[in-house]
């Protein structure tokens, strides 16, 4: 979706950039682990076909895609930008038929970054964005059962389940993180003049 391609999104804990890309090569080694390819539901793709999909994901008017970033590691100007990656949040806007549904998609690909949070936190920031800026009104995420940890998080969230293979629902759009927006170039240039 080009409506994010500029924007980054700032909270806490992370920053959300659009995935450009100049991540896909690290984002192709996190979805060869075969824990990551169950928790998704992905099949592995060649880095070619990995590369086509983040063309995709930037031009379709249905997906809007953010890579997550550590905020404290993308600060320090001697990190490389794909160094600070954790993972990738996703709204697909799946009903053409009802523009307020959304399905969000939420991976903290890093083992180390689990369990501190940041799920939480970017799906707040996620959610908040496609409130204002996609019109997003009601959210689901597809889960599988085996994926307990991702569901009790959607549940902490005010998620309801409402059908049996994991996929939960809400309508609730209340208590969302600040997130501040700013341009994503502009924050880029920034921080490599400071090299």
């Amino acid at each position: 979706m080009r409506i994010n391609e500029n924007t980054l999104l700032e909270g806490n804990t992370v920053v959300l950039v659009p995935y450009n890309a100049e991540h896909v090569p690290r984002y192709h080694e996190w979805m060869k682990s075969p824990e990551l390819q169950q928790l998704t539901a992905s099949e592995p793709l060649t880095l070619q076909q990995e590369y086509d999909m983040q063309r995709s994901w930037r031009e379709d008017d249905d997906k809007c895609t953010f890579i997550i970033l550590d905020k404290q590691r993308w600060a320090d100007i001697m990190v490389e930008e794909e160094q600070c990656m954790v993972g990738d949040v996703n709204i697909f806007l799946t009903d053409p038929t009802d523009p307020t549904l959304a399905e969000l998609e939420i991976m903290i690909a890093e083992p180390s970054d689990r369990g501190k949070g940041i799920g939480k936190e970017v799906t707040r920031m996620m959610m908040s964005y496609g409130v204002a800026r996609l019109g997003v009104r009601k959210f689901e995420a597809k889960i599988g059962l085996n994926n307990q940890v991702s569901i009790a998080m959607f549940k902490k969230l005010h998620f309801q389940e409402v059908t049996v293979g994991g996929s939960v629902r809400t309508t609730l759009l209340e208590d969302f993180a600040h997130v501040a927006e700013r341009d994503y170039g502009e924050a880029r240039s920034g921080r490599r003049g400071h090299v």
